[in-house]
């Protein structure tokens, strides 16, 4: 079985700050029915009792707990079946009726040896795919060339992206909210007092012309490109830009009638009607949004849409 859809940044940054430290990972290997976590998702075990992430969304992490204290204790690893919360077939249930099982190893060279949390870091910083592979008979994770005769491989993909074009209100409340998520934002600007990092804590800043900056972007099928501008010199150039691109989602702040007079100046510069089509216009899924914060929320929902429809 293979996973690659989790988001491991806030493992890594735990596994990074307990370096050293005896620690258990906890890994979902299989799913059924309406599972609350995907396969491949984890959850990161201190010796102490502190821990990052989830398996289950808060059902089963108190039994994880005590068996990842064994594995730390005993150097063990453990592969446990969680189902329906009806009693009569599992000890620990859960109640969303679907089921997980759960790989809990030690981090040990045994087991899951400390050194895969780097690999994968530097693997993700290169915007590379990392597979590691984990024997479930043993218990054993290391790092493998392909997924053939493994028993279950995890896929650690690079991060994904959000590169917004305009530093207005909305980029503010939708950066916050795709890093809340794990997603990597570069905001691009020409304008330098729009794009402070007064108004921009711990975001990439880019001050390039928006076409210019896409292009050295390089936007992949991991990426998605919004533009909140709401001006034409701006706007326009970068969304020509991003429609040269495999970019997961491709988006523009406006009303309907806004959008339709963009696709007809986007048209009379030579792109094609199909290409056209690819821009979500108006940006977003439909919540009624009124404030900032809302159609930020919008945007990401639209966002998230586009990128599990791809899986990537």
């Amino acid at each position: 079985m293979t996973a690659g859809s989790a988001d491991h940044r806030r493992i890594l940054e735990s596994a990074s700050a307990w370096s050293g430290a005896p620690m258990a990972l906890a890994t979902v290997v299989e799913t059924w029915k309406s599972a609350p976590c995907p396969v491949g998702t984890h959850m990161l075990v201190h010796q102490d009792g502190r821990f990052t992430g989830s398996v289950s969304g808060g059902c089963v992490e108190g039994d994880v707990l005590e068996i990842a204290a064994r594995v730390i204790a005993e150097d063990a690893f453990a592969l446990r079946r969680y189902g329906v919360a009806d009693g009569a077939a599992w000890e620990v249930g859960l109640p969303c009726g679907g089921g997980i099982v759960g790989l809990v190893q030690n981090v040990s060279p045994t087991h899951f040896p400390e050194r895969l949390f780097a690999a994968i870091a530097g693997a993700q910083a290169a915007g590379k795919i990392l597979l590691i592979g984990s024997d479930l008979k043993t218990g054993a994770s290391a790092v493998v060339d392909s997924e053939d005769g493994q028993e279950f491989v995890n896929r650690y993909l690079p991060p994904r992206r959000l590169i917004i074009v305009g530093a207005v209100e909305i980029a503010a409340s939708l950066c916050a909210i795709a890093r809340s998520m794990g997603v990597e934002v570069i905001v691009v600007d020409p304008r330098a007092r729009f794009l402070t990092g007064e108004r921009f804590p711990e975001t990439v800043l880019d001050d390039r012309w928006p076409d210019e900056a896409i292009a050295a972007l390089r936007p992949d099928a991991r990426t998605a490109v919004v533009t909140l501008s709401h001006d034409p010199k701006i706007d326009d150039p970068a969304l020509a830009a991003a429609l040269e691109t495999p970019a997961a989602y491709v988006a523009a702040l406006g009303s309907k009638t806004s959008h339709a007079r963009r696709l007809e100046r986007l048209a009379a510069t030579g792109i094609r009607a199909d290409r056209l089509a690819r821009i979500e216009g108006p940006a977003g899924i439909a919540i009624n949004a009124i404030s900032a914060p809302e159609i930020a929320l919008s945007i990401a929902g639209g966002m998230v849409r586009a990128f599990n429809n791809g899986m990537r």
